[in-house]
């Protein structure tokens, strides 16, 4: 039974040693920069443009009295065949809702408008910009594990190194901190 319980602690142990990472490597060490991720930025980027340029559209063609005119009626029709035993507070809310349901409708179907315009150039675009920051991305990771790579020679050599050796590694060390990669530019960190 003894025998049965460190057999079963041995291969734990022997599992758990075989499924480490190396410290070499990093676990994100592909490139994560992808054709879908680029066209959907450039969609939702183009899609709120739409917003703010339909939201503009609407209030400079429709201003004033004119807007309220037109999207008040459309909705108080709405409004009177949907709910015609409500009170009138409700029914004055109801309106209020439906008017800005009404152009939130209009300012949402020019954004989608927009964005279908647009289409042909975000396609060409997200090639673009995933080719470029693809191959910034690559010189990042390979400039990342040149400087793992060094980090860890320091590190092997400081473990067998006299005091005046070990002086010259933390030069070296120092040297190797202040000419860190830098991350690309459109890498957010938090």
């Amino acid at each position: 039974m003894s025998s049965l319980f460190v057999n079963a602690l041995s291969f734990r142990a022997a599992s758990s040693q075989s499924n480490k990472i190396p410290q070499h490597t990093l676990p994100n060490e592909n490139n994560v920069i992808s054709q879908k991720g680029e066209t959907a930025l450039l969609v939702k980027g183009t899609f709120f443009a739409g917003l703010a340029l339909g939201a503009r559209l609407i209030f400079e063609i429709f201003d004033g009295d004119f807007l309220v005119e037109t999207a008040g009626k459309k909705a108080a029709e709405i409004v009177e065949k949907t709910r015609k035993n409500t009170s009138p507070i409700k029914k004055n809310l109801i309106w209020i809702g439906a008017t800005a349901a009404i152009l939130a409708a209009g300012i949402s179907g020019f954004a989608l408008l927009y964005t279908m315009f647009n289409a042909p150039k975000i396609a060409y675009k997200s090639k673009i910009n995933t080719f470029s920051k693809g191959k910034e991305m690559d010189v990042y990771i390979k400039a990342n594990n040149a400087e793992k790579e060094l980090y860890t020679q320091l590190n092997q050599q400081a473990l067998t190194a006299d005091n005046n050796k070990k002086d010259e590694l933390r030069r070296q060390y120092v040297q190797l901190m202040l000419a860190k990669n830098k991350i690309p530019n459109f890498v957010h960190q938090k």
